[in-house]
């Protein structure tokens, strides 16, 4: 055990001589037990992502990379997918049917919203609304409406979360576009959608979409992304979360305040995480700076983020849940104070594609690999 003295220079290392927490230095810190992975359902092909629809139904719709929906109702896969699109998804490496999103207005209006990779060309980035049946478990292919188109130049880094924010617009997280290290320089640039946080407005059915005051005249929310890997809302404090695929050496968690963040730049391609991206000496000012990170070992590759837990287990409020694709590593976030802490909660087997949620707001997670759901609890 660490004496009083050697407590007091870890602290000192870690929140005063590093920029940023690392998961070592919170590892004998706040968390209350050890988190629980018990297995929910099993079957599925490649899992991109679980989503709630918050409708009061319970269930939980899974996405699968080649181009399928399906449904967890009552604990137990359905075998008919709410939603086939296979025929219009390129699927494959990064490419897929990738987000999901229902709007607050879904047990009324039965609209919902995707992202995938299509097949033209080398697969293109498309958003798409579709209708769910009334009082069924599925949807009609032939609803589908599109709502914007992005050319990819190559066919990774595609980014693909969609979330529905506090203020009730739709946002559409885009990757650099591909390739390695931003040839064509899309994180910085602001006559691109492609590594971005897009923000349009769906409910008032404008065709396609009508743009709301957004910082630039046009979709673009915030700028300077690699490839979001999963963003989220707190959905008890409206706080946002991205969770940035780093390059060869950092993954990073960026946060915004509820209410703020428009015009946000999160460094890429200037800044990996925390560091310098190509130039050891790079502007940093004018730079929103990611609130932890961890660099690249122990199989650590690429950053899955997660939700803000706020279920039923008290010991679990307010901690931010993410987790690494390559290594199964699991680790909580919280912010005291003006600090962030952060801590390695679980390292599991796990190949970690997407975190969810359910309607009660407990946490789920996704192993590619296997196709099983597990949800998050502590001995």
């Amino acid at each position: 055990m660490l004496s009083w003295k050697n407590h007091a220079i870890r602290f000192l290392f870690c929140f005063t001589l590093t920029a940023l927490p690392s998961p070592a230095c919170a590892a004998d810190a706040w968390f209350p037990a050890r988190i629980t992975l018990t297995p929910v359902v099993k079957g599925l092909r490649q899992p991109t992502a679980i989503v709630s629809a918050k409708d009061g139904s319970k269930r939980l719709f899974v996405l699968e990379q080649e181009g399928k929906i399906r449904i967890v109702k009552n604990g137990k896969l359905l075998q008919r997918p709410f939603l086939d699109i296979d025929s219009l998804v390129k699927s494959g490496g990064e490419q897929g049917l990738l987000g999901l999103a229902f709007p607050p207005e879904f047990a009324s209006k039965k609209t919902f919203f995707v992202n995938y990779t299509n097949r033209t060309g080398i697969g293109n980035t498309v958003v798409a609304s579709f209708k769910a049946s009334k009082g069924a478990d599925t949807a009609d292919p032939g609803s589908r409406r599109e709502i914007l188109t992005i050319k990819q130049p190559y066919a990774n880094h595609n980014g693909g979360q969609l979330a529905f924010g506090p203020d009730g617009l739709l946002y559409v997280g885009t990757g650099d576009g591909g390739s390695g290290g931003d040839p064509h320089g899309n994180g910085q640039r602001l006559d691109t959608l492609l590594g971005k946080i897009l923000r349009i407005e769906v409910a008032s059915g404008a065709a396609p979409y009508r743009l709301p005051k957004n910082p630039f005249g046009n979709e673009i929310w915030a700028y300077g992304l690699r490839n979001p890997w999963r963003f989220s809302f707190d959905r008890g404090t409206g706080d946002l979360y991205i969770a940035d695929v780093g390059q060869d050496e950092v993954e990073e968690i960026n946060f915004q305040p509820a209410g703020s963040g428009a015009g946000a730049n999160y460094g890429w391609n200037i800044m990996e995480g925390d560091r310098c991206f190509r130039e050891p000496k790079c502007k940093k000012s004018g730079l929103t700076m990611p609130v932890a990170v961890y660099r690249h070992g122990k199989g650590d590759c690429s950053v899955t983020g997660g939700y803000v837990y706020r279920g039923r287990i008290k010991g679990l409020q307010g901690i931010y849940f993410y987790g690494d694709f390559c290594s199964g590593r699991i680790w909580g976030l919280r912010r005291i104070g003006t600090k962030w802490e952060t801590k390695l909660l679980a390292d599991t087997p796990y190949a970690i594609s997407t975190f969810g949620e359910d309607d009660d707001g407990e946490l789920y997670l996704a192993d590619y690999g296997s196709g099983t759901i597990y949800r998050v609890g502590v001995r």
